[in-house]
């Protein structure tokens, strides 16, 4: 973990409209305008929202028996990392700590934050992950689509367009805060770079 971290906030669960089951879970950096859409499984959306609304399910979940066997082999959780981006897919790890020894465990992004929840830890990543998968939102790109026309609805797919047409259609897309679509278009502009 040589790259300073960056601090992340959890700001929403939004389902995904062309994959049913799938959704994008949107962290946002603290104190800054960049987002970093992930997306997830509909059973790990669950988890997260389950506790995000601080529902208590009538049977402990996967992410609960986790934190009860933590308790009871009395291990910490410190924080979770996004700690990487390899062909579009994202890596975390859940800092631990057992009798004064610190030790990380690989895991989801989505289980790890789902974890991190219940134990009310802070999440991170860092400044290669922003850099290459965050999606910045600016005053400027908002007064931009604001005066745009309606967009037409996507005839081509994504790899036919050019950087330019992926670039105006993520804006569209992040007006209308659809992170899942915005996310696949931010994905087919990063394998041209």
């Amino acid at each position: 973990m040589a790259d300073e971290k960056i601090k992340l906030e959890i700001l929403g669960l939004s389902s995904s409209q062309s994959q049913s089951g799938s959704f994008a879970l949107v962290l946002g950096e603290s104190g800054g305008n960049r987002r970093l859409p992930i997306i997830i499984g509909m059973f790990e959306a669950q988890a997260i929202a389950i506790e995000i609304e601080k529902i208590v399910p009538n049977r402990p979940m996967t992410h609960d028996l986790f934190k009860a066997f933590s308790h009871n082999f009395d291990i910490s959780i410190k924080e979770v990392y996004i700690s990487d981006l390899k062909e579009g897919v994202f890596f975390a790890r859940i800092i631990c700590e057992h009798n004064g020894k610190i030790f990380e465990i690989d895991s989801r992004p989505s289980d790890a934050i789902a974890i991190g929840l219940r134990f009310n830890v802070d999440f991170f990543t860092n400044e290669n992950i922003l850099t290459e998968a965050g999606i910045v939102l600016t005053d400027e790109y908002e007064e931009e689509i604001a005066q745009k026309e309606p967009s037409k609805p996507e005839k081509t797919s994504l790899e036919d367009l050019s950087s330019s047409e992926l670039e105006k259609l993520l804006n569209e897309a992040l007006d209308k805060e659809d992170y899942e679509k915005a996310a696949r278009i931010r994905d087919v502009l990063n394998k041209r770079n």
